[in-house]
């Protein structure tokens, strides 16, 4: 019998038709072959569902397949009338299979179901087939569930509470088999089942499904599992290794397999072909007009891509130095045909051309000096040679060439405009400016002026730069001098174009305040420090409140004056980004800069199987770019237009000071192209990575294709994987030990340390300085770019987020809870010989103490030893089971999104608040048990309890007699062989000291 299968992987749907009367729909997929039909899992309310299942069809005759054909029906379940209604169908012929390897996800436009029915959207669908002997067929379909049943299931996820939930799951869902059941993927599903799945899966195939019966499948290779135990997730949302062919050879497990070739110096992509064009200038071009002038520009045209530079008006020698590439693997002709054209109201008339045979053009691979730019006659339509000459240079090269950033890609044109070159869609690499921080300390003031005489002024002073906004605490002087002595910091980019403002204010009444003078200080003239030094003070003097302009003061003979000291800080580091995250530790003064400890080398490979962030000419489709950060230097490819499984192939290198820092690595889709869609122009999300430098081995190239995860309302999804190359090269290796005893942070955050709130507070206002300077490059990088990328909304309040930081410091006392509770089994003698054994150690390292830290520290380096075997070869990535995306409540997404103020009903929010204050009575409750046992601590000798007191201190009056006549260590093995005594001598009720603990009082007596 043949084990021919065919595989087919339901991805995704995009763009969907509603169905439900709501604007959604309840999506499943219906797919029919051979006379065999499996069908996935409903999503409820979902326009872009999800589904990563996969099904096996057994090949009747494998002769035939070609003459067969796999349809794919997408419905809309009806809750009410437990009825189907048809979104659109697929038809794939048999001969579209191909094998596995040359197998990727393509979304298929949906066709009408039926000649009365709408469709709209498209299916993603990885269809190929398969012999492998170890993939079973999937289970055949069962009739569609009753509505008692079925409709039950999914009304539950919304309805019932987590855990109501997850009973309902498995008494539903499994019929009593809950180990023959996988985990969902999606929220809704997955929000309700919390076993841990299978050990392993194909990497070609994260889920099969037979109808709604979930089965394990064979184990396959290389999935990596970042987490064990509670914090495993689903295979399809971990790290997967690959072994790609990059430019200095093979990847294999870490290592690089040179290849004969020589290698180049971007040896982390892949060597990607490109035909180069630079058009340098024109000379002698005959006039087209009547009236003799030309409107000059220059069309480059291969195939089906035509690139174009801008036009000179009224000249026959233009000069444009445009570069153009050409993707080797898209080229569709073997002719390239540069035409000059004259621009013109109605039609643009043709000038000459230069034709060139692609079998002809030169290579050139650096360090190779650049290819020398010829003159060309230019020719008409028919080859015959004209007036007019073009300097061109054409040559075959590797994004490697040194013309390639700034060239004009075909793989990155625009089909929307493709007119001319765009600057939205090159790579660029930019540096964030120097950040400072500005302290400017207010004394005093003095020789104030006010309106009214007959009160007391309540001055206080208003400091500002920029947008940034702060005043000191207002005080009530019965004198016109006051004195306040606060500090107040600011952020600060070089160069330095904003001012100091200071305002001397009275507040004359509620929300009204009256200006009593200003001062403008230029922060360029702010001195300059890099320690704790003091700094001197000055006088400034106020101006008139009615002075606009930003002038020297005029030296009057009397006027009211501040008192300042103003400096930058250049000790610190200004945090610009989380701290759990940040990519760079050094302080802003260069002076204090460490030599650099190491090389870091990312090559941004591609990205597959992407989700559709837009929709053109009736498709989903994205034009995506990829962004770097780490340190101060930010990358960002170019954009890749029309494709959902886009090829970057870009390299890039920052320096390393401190291996404590993290890569981030964001996809975004540029809104810049096409039409104004739902967001707007804003570039929109697509999901991140982050790498911390320290978890990589030195010289190793680890290349990993990791999952884009991002949480949306609806729920975590997987928007497509990124496909990376990282390499971390160490240049001094003592160096880098060394750092890992020095402070993590600069001095002057431990000598003059900042709260918490100031951090907080600063670190906002970087981040939107940081955002105000990139945006306005070319291309820009826009706000919300940089705000994902530096978390700079990782402050605000979830709900699922405090659970999961619970559950990660719950696993942090897990070994230390799992101590107690092998100790207490010693204690109650559940094994004999190692309560006996444990005894006997305790003797030996009590009669001889100076053994204890030595076996301590001895039996911690076996530990580690005993580790190194397993010891994780894979950088860390995101989790949805630590950071519980995979079972938060629906409520609990939507006040994560919520804006901040909310912007919901006051019915909601009085719900929410209502939780917020149930979860916060348990940790008040828990917080007032444990000041209630340090409260009993000290009431030992206070005298709260006399009988207690003097019963405590009885006690240590014996105590103290005994411990001077009885040998200490005796007393030691004494109290040990008591607390491991057998159970037989074991009471049940607590011991006497405890009792007596219990008894103490504490506090709670006098709260109200």
């Amino acid at each position: 019998m043949s084990n021919l299968k065919l595989a087919v992987e339901v991805v995704r749907a995009h763009n969907l038709m509603p169905k439900d009367g709501q604007g959604s729909s309840n999506a499943f997929v219906e797919l029919h072959f051979d006379g065999q039909k499996f069908r996935t899992t409903i999503k409820e309310k979902d326009l872009d569902p999800f589904w990563n299942e996969t099904f096996y069809f057994n090949v009747s005759n494998p002769t035939d397949l070609h003459n067969l054909t796999l349809e794919a029906h997408v419905y809309s379940m009806n809750k009410n009338s437990n009825s189907k209604s048809s979104l659109g169908k697929v038809r794939i012929t048999g001969t579209s299979f191909v094998p596995y390897s040359d197998a990727v996800v393509f979304n298929y436009p949906l066709e009408k179901g039926s000649i009365f029915s709408r469709a709209r959207g498209e299916l993603g669908l990885k269809v190929y087939v398969t012999d492998d002997p170890y993939i079973k067929s999937s289970a055949p379909l069962p009739e569609m569930p009753s509505s008692s049943s079925h409709m039950s299931l999914h009304s539950s996820y919304d309805e019932l509470p987590s855990q109501k939930v997850e009973e309902s799951i498995s008494d539903v869902v499994t019929n009593g088999k809950k180990g023959s059941r996988r985990t969902f993927y999606n929220l809704s599903s997955s929000n309700n089942q919390r076993q841990q799945p299978p050990p392993a899966a194909p990497s070609h195939q994260p889920i099969q499904y037979g109808g709604d019966e979930m089965r394990p499948e064979p184990q396959a290779p290389q999935v990596v599992r970042m987490y064990a135990g509670p914090s495993s997730q689903p295979t399809d949302f971990t790290l997967r290794e690959t072994s790609p062919i990059l430019g200095g050879g093979q990847v294999v497990g870490g290592r690089v397999r040179r290849s004969e070739k020589q290698s180049s110096i971007y040896d982390l992509v892949e060597p990607m072909q490109f035909l180069f064009v630079r058009v340098v200038k024109a000379h002698g071009l005959p006039s087209k007009d009547v009236t003799g002038s030309l409107d000059p520009y220059v069309e480059v045209k291969l195939g089906n891509y035509k690139g174009v530079t801008k036009h000179f008006e009224k000249t026959q020698n233009p000069e444009w130095n445009t570069v153009f590439t050409f993707a080797k693997d898209r080229m569709q002709s073997s002719v390239l045909e540069v035409v000059v054209k004259d621009k013109d109201m109605m039609k643009d008339d043709f000038v000459g051309l230069v034709r060139f045979d692609l079998h002809e053009i030169p290579m050139r691979v650096p360090p190779d000096s650049p290819l020398a730019p010829q003159w060309y006659r230019l020719e008409d339509k028919k080859g015959e040679k004209q007036k007019g000459e073009l300097m061109l240079a054409v040559w075959m090269g590797t994004q490697a060439d040194e013309a390639f950033s700034d060239a004009w890609h075909s793989d990155a044109a625009s089909p929307v405009d493709s007119s001319g070159p765009s600057t939205h869609i090159r790579s660029k690499v930019y540096h964030s400016p120097r950040l400072w921080y500005v302290r400017v300390n207010v004394i005093e003031a003095q020789d104030l002026v006010v309106a009214e005489k007959n009160r007391f002024p309540n001055v206080h002073v208003k400091a500002q730069i920029g947008n940034q906004i702060l005043k000191t605490k207002p005080v009530q002087s019965q004198t016109m001098n006051v004195l306040w002595n606060e500090d107040l910091m600011f952020v600060a980019a070089e160069p330095f174009d904003d001012h100091l403002i200071i305002s001397v204010e009275d507040r004359i009444g509620p929300n009204k305040d009256e200006v009593l003078g200003k001062t403008f200080i230029p922060l360029a003239t702010v001195e300059r420090r890099a320690d704790d030094r003091v700094v001197h003070s000055r006088w400034f003097n106020l101006q008139k409140p009615s002075a606009t302009d930003i002038e020297e003061p005029k030296k009057d003979k009397f006027a009211s004056r501040v008192h300042l000291r103003v400096c930058l800080d250049g000790g610190y580091h200004v945090l610009d980004e989380s701290t759990h995250y940040s990519s760079d530790l050094r302080p802003t003064a260069k002076q204090l800069w460490k030599p650099p400890i190491g090389i870091l080398e990312l090559g941004i490979l591609n990205a597959d199987a992407l989700t559709p962030m837009k929709t053109r000419n009736g498709r989903g489709t994205s034009d995506t770019f990829c962004v770097a950060k780490y340190g101060q230097k930010w990358v960002r490819t170019r954009t890749i237009t029309d494709s959902l499984n886009p090829k970057y192939n870009e390299q890039y290198t920052w320096e390393v000071f401190d291996p404590a820092t993290v890569l981030t690595v964001g996809v975004f889709d540029n809104g810049q192209i096409g039409e104004r869609g739902s967001n707007g122009h804003r570039d929109t999300k697509i999901g991140k990575v982050r790498i911390r430098i320290s978890t990589l081995e030195t010289d190793r190239v680890y290349t990993h294709s990791y999952p884009l995860l991002v949480l949306h309302p609806s729920g975590v999804k997987k928007m497509g994987e990124l496909h990376l190359a990282i390499r971390f090269s160490c240049t001094s290796m003592v160096n880098m030990m060394s750092l890992y005893s020095r402070p993590l942070l600069p001095k002057m955050h431990y000598k003059m340390p900042l709260s918490m709130v100031q951090l907080d507070m600063l670190r906002r206002q970087a981040v939107n300085i940081v955002a105000a300077r990139l945006s306005r490059a070319e291309p820009p990088l826009r706000k919300e770019v940089i705000e994902y990328m530096t978390d700079a909304d990782s402050h605000l309040w979830s709900m699922r987020r405090s659970k999961a930081n619970f559950f990660r410091l719950m696993s942090v006392f897990n070994g230390l809870l799992a101590v107690w509770k092998w100790f207490g089994e010693v204690c109650m003698w559940k094994n004999p010989i190692t309560t006996v054994l444990v005894q006997v150690l305790f003797v030996m390292l009590i009669c001889f103490p100076e053994l204890i830290l030595p076996t301590l520290f001895l039996y911690m380096f076996l530990i580690g030893l005993w580790n190194y075997r397993y010891r994780p070869k894979y950088p860390p990535h995101m989790n949805t089971r630590l950071s519980c995306a995979d079972a938060v409540h629906p409520d609990e997404l939507d006040e994560e999104f919520d804006v901040f103020p909310t912007s919901r009903s006051p019915d909601l929010v009085r719900m929410r608040y209502d939780r917020l204050r149930s979860v916060a009575g348990r940790i008040q409750t828990v917080v007032g048990d444990i000041a209630s046992q340090g409260e009993r601590i000290q009431a030992l000798l206070s005298w709260r309890d006399p009988r207690a007191t003097v019963i405590f201190m009885a006690f240590c009056i014996v105590a103290a007699i005994v411990l001077y006549a009885v040998p200490f260590q005796l007393l030691i093995v004494m109290a040990g062989l008591y607390v491991m005594r057998h159970p037989r001598f074991r009471h049940k009720l607590p011991p006497a000291p405890l009792n007596f603990f219990r008894r103490l009082p504490a506090r709670t007596d006098s709260m109200l």
